[in-house]
């Protein structure tokens, strides 16, 4: 039988922190870690790219992150499709990704994002968090988009675990799968068991409906 696994992903401006999931609540296993780059080098100002827009005319600007958007784009696609290629070679099947998100909430136009230093600083974690977003879909895994302030808590509902319990098991598991087992690694395997665990909870219901 197949061993389920999924994706998690925690972006920053240019890049992003990634996880490969599998196990159960009982014995969580770290099947791989990835650095992920979603900005083009060959862009100058492409890791803030709302930061180098505001500098630009309003038609430049659009160009801009537009052309910003594509290149990140293709970057993470390629990256996660090598990635979820290697794993089911391995013999996995992969159930899904989960991506740390923040507040979610609505932006306005781009001109508007460009006169506000804190929407600039919005955008551009939205921007990299949809260009994953765009990379799991292209990939045909189910993505699960869940709020980093909650997903301590969510986790601890899905290992059934007190929260003081379920950090010192995920900060032990880092004896085991060494480093790096930054904050980064913690909240991106987070969101993969998250995504894990109630997709055979999910399945699980299925079968005995």
């Amino acid at each position: 039988m197949r061993e389920a696994v999924a994706l998690g992903f925690r972006a920053h401006s240019g890049w992003t922190a990634a996880v490969a999931a599998g196990g159960s609540p009982s014995k969580p296993i770290i099947l791989g870690r990835q650095r992920i780059e979603t900005a083009d080098a060959g862009i100058p100002g492409s890791k803030q790219p709302y930061h180098a827009a505001k500098e630009m005319c309003a038609e430049k600007a659009e160009t801009f992150v537009r052309q910003c958007r594509e290149s990140s784009t293709l970057s993470a696609i390629r990256a996660v499709t090598a990635w979820v290629a290697q794993l089911r070679q391995s013999g996995h099947t992969l159930v899904g990704a989960g991506i740390l998100f923040a507040s979610g909430r609505p932006l306005p136009n781009l001109a508007a994002i460009l006169r506000s230093h804190p929407l600039i600083h919005t955008a551009e974690g939205e921007f990299f968090r949809e260009v994953l977003i765009t990379a799991g879909e292209h990939c045909s895994l189910p993505v699960t988009k869940l709020k980093e302030r909650e997903v301590w808590e969510r986790a601890a509902k899905v290992f059934r675990l007190p929260l003081p319990d379920l950090r010192r098991r995920i900060g032990e598991l880092g004896n085991s799968v060494g480093p790096p087992w930054r904050q980064d690694e913690k909240l991106a395997s987070l969101a993969a068991w998250i995504v894990l665990i109630e997709s055979n909870s999910s399945s699980s219901s299925t079968h005995s409906s």
